[in-house]
């Protein structure tokens, strides 16, 4: 049934994730980029703010110190413009460097640090006025402004105690000195900015985990569209079976035509046979050329009686070999012991046969 109405029911495979993320899409929360970027201004304000506020007092004063005898020509004016724009960076400066890194390490930590590179590209869809008005007037946009909406009504919600907390302060409605005014407008500025914090801390959470399952949900897969996947990425299982039958077929020719230059053969006596070859010239161990079982084992049986190969039948030795050693490789060392006690009765064999085709 899901095959016929194409529901999205299987998990993304890595390749559709990686395509995804290529192009953008990926989770990403404005929420959490206005919780880092709060968190960098208020960080710089807490290490700078002391020194930003003497810095602005004292410009004040003097500026305000020195009105009758300040000098109102043109290049006076420069010079007082070049030093205020100073001045104004060195009140600035930390809180824009903090809120512009807490931005990046945002953006950073969503990407999870990668750039997405068909995202930089140009896509011209994106400029179609058609196309624009169907993602304003969509359900997923709706979606989002109500989204939007219940946030900021949290975010007064929680404010709303602590606003009326500062309106009752006896400052609205006594005389108090400069210095109190400053130090009751940053104390209030603090407590706000902490319960937003707060709160944009929690709903920036809640956020992200929804785009988070909204952006997987949107990469589900059909079960054709993961057929289909699967074959483009690894191959026609039909094409990949007659390689591998072919690449088998080759290997099989190639040990078997290693088996007359063998030195014996080892039986089960009729399940296994394994071939070796030792040559104390340029090997440190016997070598395994050949193995196979039932069928495989016959043939090589077959070739080696043909080119007159000792076969020897050892049941716990061709077991051990078959099951440890691979074809082209050198026998397991514990092995040794055993395969020399049978090499030494092939070459006395050998010797022997030798001696009396010689005396004949």
């Amino acid at each position: 049934m899901n095959d016929q109405t194409g529901e999205k029911t299987e998990k993304p495979t890595p390749k559709r994730l990686e395509d995804a993320f290529n192009k953008g899409q990926i989770a990403r929360s404005p929420e959490v980029q206005t919780v880092f970027v709060l968190g960098g201004a208020m960080l710089a304000l807490g290490f700078c703010g002391r020194e930003t506020w003497r810095l602005m007092t004292e410009t004040t004063a003097s500026m305000l110190g020195h009105l009758h005898a300040t000098d109102l020509t043109v290049n006076a004016m420069q010079g007082y413009a070049i030093s205020a724009v100073l001045v104004l960076g060195q009140c600035v400066g930390p809180v824009l460097a903090a809120t512009v890194t807490g931005g990046l390490l945002a953006g950073g930590i969503q990407t999870r640090f990668r750039t997405t590179s068909d995202a930089l590209g140009v896509n011209w869809e994106r400029l179609n006025p058609v196309e624009g008005l169907k993602r304003i007037f969509s359900m997923r946009s709706t979606v989002s402004t109500s989204l939007g909406i219940l946030k900021l009504s949290v975010v007064i919600a929680l404010c709303y105690s602590v606003i009326m907390k500062i309106l009752a302060d006896p400052i609205f409605y006594s005389s108090v000195n400069v210095a109190r005014i400053a130090g009751f407008m940053a104390d209030s500025s603090f407590k706000i900015i902490l319960q937003v914090g707060l709160a944009l801390i929690v709903l920036a959470a809640a956020d992200y985990g929804y785009k988070y399952w909204q952006t997987n949900q949107d990469l589900k897969m059909t079960k054709e569209e993961l057929k289909e996947e699967t074959k483009n990425t690894e191959g026609n299982p039909l094409i990949k079976g007659q390689q591998r039958r072919r690449r088998f077929s080759i290997s099989k020719r190639k040990m078997l035509a290693e088996v007359p230059k063998a030195d014996v053969v080892v039986t089960n006596p009729t399940h296994i046979a394994v071939a070796l070859r030792y040559d104390r010239k340029t090997m440190k161990a016997p070598k395994i050329v050949a193995k196979g079982i039932r069928l495989n084992a016959c043939q090589i049986r077959e070739i080696a009686q043909q080119h007159q190969v000792p076969v020897v039948e050892n049941v716990p030795l061709a077991r051990l070999m078959f099951k440890y050693g691979r074809v082209g490789g050198e026998i397991p060392a514990q092995l040794y012991a055993a395969v020399a006690e049978i090499l030494a009765w092939v070459y006395r064999v050998n010797a022997y046969r030798y001696y009396r085709e010689q005396s004949l």
